[in-house]
């Protein structure tokens, strides 16, 4: 048997948005590094430009990748994901290159580094060119803000360009790239098999192949401009995750030569209403071994926000939503409390009691799998909460930013939900890789380490 019952909740708090203000400075800056990285799924030796590229950022956190998937290597064979762009060969037919991985630094040619006569240059040469660059004048500071609506897929980008002296040409362009991170998919010579991470993956131009025209290009200028682009669930089948976009923007003199650019900030919100979300906890009552789960679900993008319910006898473990699960049948007096993506808190306290009256039977809704993580960012110590229905061999791993899997743990039995600690203290900050997987289903989540 089964009883259904609705809890309405109403949560209000502000989701405030306001693009700044001369978000560039006005005082002369040194350029910033544009790494374009060409790259493809069966380069044997593109993992290890990655990963120098990779290190070139961690140094320099306002340097901007680009993995540029292109040529022979980046075609797809069997079943496997095409990463691909149109603007692709165009940029790396106009570099020159002779083999890979290659790479240019802000399109410059630099005397003495290139694979051939053009600008892109050997893996080697990366982190010399590059130091060169950021101990450049340049002549335009470049910020970057923008922002996406979660329930519409509509990205806002605002930029603005100060120059600070003249430019040599009297047309520059403006350059806007969506990149996405943590798209697990094959990579030869990355040691993951079909699950290594690639991140800076350039998933569309924004202002096209080579921007848009910027005509006043003289000291004191400040351009501005506001664009708007509706993101599509997809590019060549390969899913578009939000919540791993990043949006970058870059000045060129022509379409060769990059002065400088910017990483920016990116911020979700949205929902059905931004000011104004409504979530509806639904219980279905269903067991697993004699244990009783409440399942609530949200009228609002379950991207978004994450909500816990608190208190009680037992309290609830938390999990990201649209599941919150208790472990008994009885009355719960508890407290709701959510959290948006950008981390911010709203607690409503004192929320009617939760009846569980009992439980006959299994619930036959199709198997699912779901993975929490938390905190995050971590300072070493991770608690998991792994979400499945009748899974007996439920994998989990921990995977670096370069498809490395550092942990990992088999045969974890999974009937409704478990929780686990990772202890990462050992090992060093930056990005890492969660992923859980069982009866051909895998999820995973981005967690950061600061120590």
């Amino acid at each position: 048997m089964k009883r259904f019952f609705t809890l309405s909740v109403v949560i209000l708090f502000s989701v405030t948005y306001l693009f700044a203000q001369n978000i560039v400075g006005t005082d002369p800056e040194n350029k910033n590094v544009i790494l374009e990285e060409f790259t493809g799924i069966h380069c044997t030796y593109c993992p290890s430009g990655h990963q120098i590229a990779q290190g070139i950022q961690n140094a320099n956190p306002d340097v901007v990748l680009i993995n540029i998937h292109t040529g022979s290597y980046a075609v797809p064979s069997g079943g496997e994901p095409d990463f691909r762009t149109p603007w692709g060969d165009a940029i790396a037919a106009q570099s020159g290159l002779t083999g890979y991985p290659a790479g240019t630094v802000n399109r410059h040619l630099f005397p003495g580094m290139s694979q051939g006569s053009g600008t892109a240059m050997s893996r080697g040469n990366w982190v010399a060119a590059s130091n060169q660059t950021m101990a450049a004048a340049s002549y335009a500071n470049v910020g970057v803000e923008s922002y996406i609506d979660v329930e519409t897929r509509v990205l806002t980008v605002n930029v603005e360009i100060y120059y600070t002296d003249d430019s040599p040409e009297s047309s520059n362009f403006l350059n806007v790239a969506i990149l996405q991170d943590s798209i697990l998919g094959p990579q030869t010579g990355g040691g993951a098999g079909n699950n290594y991470n690639h991140m800076h993956m350039l998933r569309h131009l924004v202002t096209g192949q080579w921007g848009l025209e910027i005509t006043s290009t003289t000291t004191g200028t400040l351009y501005q401009n506001t664009l708007t682009y509706t993101i599509p669930d997809d590019y060549n089948d390969v899913e578009v995750v939000l919540e791993h976009l990043e949006i970058v923007s870059y000045l060129s003199q022509t379409t060769q030569e990059v002065i400088s650019g910017s990483r920016g900030t990116v911020t979700l919100s949205g929902g059905p209403d931004p000011l104004t979300a409504e979530f509806v906890a639904e219980a279905t009552e269903f067991c697993y071994s004699g244990t009783a789960h409440f399942a609530s679900t949200s009228t609002g993008d379950p991207i978004q926000y994450q909500w816990t319910f608190e208190g009680g006898n037992p309290p609830t473990s938390q999990l990201m939503n649209p599941n919150v699960y208790y472990a008994a049948i009885g009355d719960y007096d508890v407290t709701l409390i959510v959290t948006d993506a950008l981390g911010n808190k709203d607690t409503t306290t004192n929320v009617d009691y939760i009846q569980i009256l009992d439980c006959v039977g299994v619930d036959e809704e199709a198997s699912k799998i779901a993975l929490s993580v938390f905190p995050n960012p971590s300072h070493g110590v991770v608690k998991l909460n792994i979400e499945a229905d009748l899974f007996n061999a439920v994998e989990l791993r921990v995977i670096d930013i370069m498809g490395k899997v550092v942990y990992e743990q088999s045969n974890i039995s999974v009937v409704g939900s478990f929780n686990t600690e990772i202890d990462l203290t050992g090992y060093s900050d930056g990005i890492y890789f969660i992923t859980v997987s069982g009866d051909d289903k895998q999820v995973s989540k981005k967690i950061f380490l600061q120590k």
